[in-house]
């Protein structure tokens, strides 16, 4: 989910931070570490399924976002464009590794986890999320972007398609294609987890 900051509206703080930092405040693009930093790491993390690897890749996203600012169109929404960097960037990691009937909401939410007030479910959420980080990793790094993005980001279909260069047709295909690609995984490798989640709902509103 894409922060906010108290008090004022996200848009026009992070402008003004991006706008000091351009005028050479480096404290003000601090802040916008600070402000998506989690954000950042976290889709790294989705993306790579590695945490060590993910914070590098956090740490390059950022070190990008900075030498690359004045190429930012300030008509934009700066979360969107600094996700679509590490975005990109852990695209280009996953080539250089060489990795190669139900929808997503078939398959137990990520999010959900921290909120059931019971630990017999926390544990059986957190197991999920594991099984699907490897799924994930099953595929291509195109649509495992378009996965994370849209999912977890709320990226709509143009943010997607102008993010990974991509014509808006091409994104709902690939999203499409992906889902059902994860859903037969998972049913696949997990088929009686499957049903005991359709059975007991996890209380998630996936169901």
């Amino acid at each position: 989910m894409k922060p906010t900051v108290q008090g004022e509206d996200i848009k026009e703080q992070e402008l003004r931070w991006v706008q000091q930092a351009l005028a050479g405040d480096t404290e003000a693009f601090v802040q916008l570490i600070e402000l998506y930093q989690r954000s950042v790491y976290n889709l790294c993390y989705r993306m790579l399924g590695n945490a060590e690897d993910a914070e590098d890749a956090a740490q390059e996203t950022f070190l990008r976002a900075f030498h690359s600012l004045r190429k930012f169109d300030q008509q934009r929404s700066f979360a969107t464009w600094l996700l679509s960097i590490a975005a990109h960037h852990c695209i280009d990691q996953i080539r250089k590794r060489k990795m190669t009937a139900f929808s997503l909401e078939d398959i137990p939410d990520l999010e959900f986890a921290s909120h059931d007030p019971l630990p017999e479910t926390a544990i059986g959420l957190r197991e999920d999320q594991q099984r699907i980080q490897q799924l994930l990793k099953n595929l291509s790094e195109t649509d495992r972007a378009a996965i994370v993005l849209y999912y977890w980001y709320d990226f709509s279909y143009e943010e997607i398609a102008q993010s990974l260069s991509l014509t808006v047709s091409a994104v709902k295909s690939r999203l499409h294609r992906a889902r059902r690609a994860l859903a037969e995984s998972w049913l696949e490798k997990y088929p009686t987890t499957f049903r005991e989640v359709e059975r007991k709902g996890y209380e998630s509103p996936v169901f």
